[in-house]
């Protein structure tokens, strides 16, 4: 069961978009993966969720997070394949590890523990909380939105992450994160593959 949590080794710069839920995170990981002209991996969480909510009218519980860490790392494995140079992905499993925590008590199950922390991305964009909340049938902490990016803003120094903050309008958001990208591909070599206008 363990491999089902392990990224694939594969070459690429891989970029997170990481923050509380409603904060903007799929909207850039689109932006990004069409200004790079590469793929982007959907957070597997809302499918899983959106159909048991559709079938049982039952939201999240600890017993899912395991199934929904692996659907993630499959996504993304199976997208890594088709991505050129650079894959963005809209969650990862310190993600998941997060919302463990503040949900269930603190509580990780051990390989989720492991493999959140195993699993490595070249940088994390921690999208901030100034942007409208939109109500959906899985978002459930409008006032609680400041503890949880705290939360997820202190995983990120905790385990020594690399991460910029991603603040404003959209424009702005994708402007510091392409800047920070650039700077990525620049260090390897692979800038020259894309275009640096917005």
């Amino acid at each position: 069961m363990e491999k089902a949590l392990e990224q694939s080794p594969i070459n690429l710069v891989k970029i997170v978009l990481f923050g509380p839920e409603s904060t903007g995170k799929t909207t850039m990981s689109e932006l990004l993966a069409k200004h790079y002209n590469t793929v982007w991996v959907a957070e597997y969480a809302r499918e899983y969720l959106q159909e048991k909510w559709n079938n049982e009218r039952k939201t999240c519980e600890d017993a899912d997070l395991i199934p929904i860490a692996k659907g993630q790392i499959a996504l993304e494995n199976k997208l890594a394949l088709k991505a050129d140079k650079i894959l963005i992905c809209d969650t990862d499993l310190l993600e998941t590890k997060v919302y463990s925590e503040e949900y269930y008590g603190g509580f990780v199950h051990p390989n989720l523990d492991k493999y959140a922390l195993k699993n490595q991305y070249d940088l994390y964009l921690l999208t901030n909380i100034d942007t409208p909340w939109e109500a959906d049938d899985l978002r459930d902490r409008p006032e609680q939105r400041e503890e949880m990016y705290k939360a997820f803003e202190t995983a990120l120094i905790k385990y020594k992450k690399p991460y910029i903050k991603l603040n404003g309008s959209i424009k702005n958001r994708l402007k510091v994160a392409i800047s920070a990208i650039d700077k990525l591909l620049d260090e390897r070599g692979d800038l020259n593959s894309y275009s640096k206008s917005l």
